[in-house]
């Protein structure tokens, strides 16, 4: 009984260092003052049928309050309206503001999104490039704060952390649960900028903000070219070649909505676990290879208390399942969700484990946006 009482004790204390951690959210984009002009800054989107984001995102960029900007838009083949729906904004916008790329068919041995943003980037005519998801939505500032970041900071990349949107019930279920299993690898942020680790690396696809010397320098995204995961490898090709790069949170300046129902949750998340978290591991090959097996284990730890209190009636799997509570109500409410969604967390700690596991089963074989990729 007494090391029951020790090990709630010991749970508890490891919970409280996580949920102070949780609030922290340091560095902040917040932390510098926004940049009202600068080098042209080339905003590369690449976009597959993505007509139901794509005029939301082009109008809140072209609202950004830096200038000067373009705006190139890569239609990567899609088969609904997005290449009309850019044209009508590109024509309502100011001259040559926003262009359109009509996206040529992707070569063998690159994935579509990759070969998009390579495709932005030789139409671009700026010195900094930001590559950014059509999915997102950017606040006045966000430019303007990442180009300060970018400079007074002296690295070569930056990315940020954006609010999460959530409409639907599993979304606001799931969402804040699988970002934090992320987060809970990552952990504080600030260890990562300037890292020296390439594995340590990481980056936010959605947004990335680079000059282009260093990112010819690097081998633009042909480098990452026949990964789904190319956000993460792209930021460790950066360390691995000596480059700096920064991480902040930017959640008051950017927001995105990743998926709408369950469905696209458990494809998108599939797509990506399996392949990018052993690529945050140290390169060795058992390592990385056994670690989708075994990466749903640690739900274990979300699972087990309230199970145990349920049958046993244990008053510390009671206390482990309290404290439990509580943190998931500080990871939702943190992301936005409704707090009451934490009396939810082991259903939603068994279905992302689930998830993780459907990704290790898929292995490297990828289908997304009506693609599929094999090994």
């Amino acid at each position: 009984m007494i090391a029951g009482w020790l090990a709630a004790a010991g749970y508890v204390v490891v919970l409280v260092l996580v949920a102070v951690r949780i609030r922290a959210r340091r560095p902040a984009l917040a932390d510098r003052d926004p940049l009202r002009s600068g080098p042209l800054v080339s905003i590369v989107v690449p976009a597959r049928n993505e007509a139901a984001n794509i005029v939301p995102c082009l109008r809140s960029i072209l609202a950004t309050a830096y200038d000067p900007c373009e705006v190139i838009v890569v239609d990567d083949r899609s088969s609904d309206d997005t290449a009309a729906l850019v044209r009508e904004t590109a024509a309502a916008a100011a001259q040559g503001r926003v262009r359109l790329v009509s996206g040529s068919d992707t070569p063998a041995g690159w994935f579509g999104k990759q070969w998009a943003l390579v495709q932005g980037y030789r139409a671009a005519q700026g010195d900094v490039l930001l590559f950014a998801d059509a999915d997102t939505r950017h606040g006045l500032e966000l430019v303007g704060r990442a180009v300060a970041t970018l400079a007074a900071e002296r690295v070569d990349l930056v990315t940020v952390i954006p609010r999460q949107e959530m409409g639907s019930f599993w979304e606001r279920l799931l969402q804040p649960h699988v970002f934090f299993v992320l987060g809970s690898r990552v952990g504080d942020v600030r260890r990562i900028n300037r890292t020296r680790t390439p594995w340590n690396a990481i980056a936010n696809g959605q947004f990335i903000l680079t000059t282009r010397a260093a990112y010819e320098a690097v081998g633009t995204h042909a480098r990452v070219r026949d990964t789904v995961v190319d956000d993460l490898a792209l930021a460790q090709a950066y360390v691995a070649d000596g480059k700096d790069i920064f991480v902040a949170h930017a959640q008051p300046f950017m927001a995105t909505r990743m998926y709408r129902s369950l469905g696209e949750i458990v494809a998108g998340w599939t797509k990506n676990l399996a392949l990018g978290a052993p690529r945050m591991l140290p390169p060795s090959p058992l390592l990385r290879a056994a670690f989708p097996w075994v990466m749903w284990l640690p739900a274990l730890v979300w699972i087990a208390p309230p199970v145990a209190w349920a049958v046993t009636g244990w008053p510390f799997a009671g206390v482990a399942t309290l404290a439990s509570l509580a943190l998931w109500a500080i990871v939702y409410r943190s992301e936005g969700a409704p707090v009451g969604f934490a009396l939810l967390y082991p259903v939603a700690t068994i279905i992302v484990a689930g998830i993780v596991i459907r990704s290790a089963m898929r292995g490297r074989r990828v289908m997304w946006k009506g693609r599929t990729y094999g090994p």
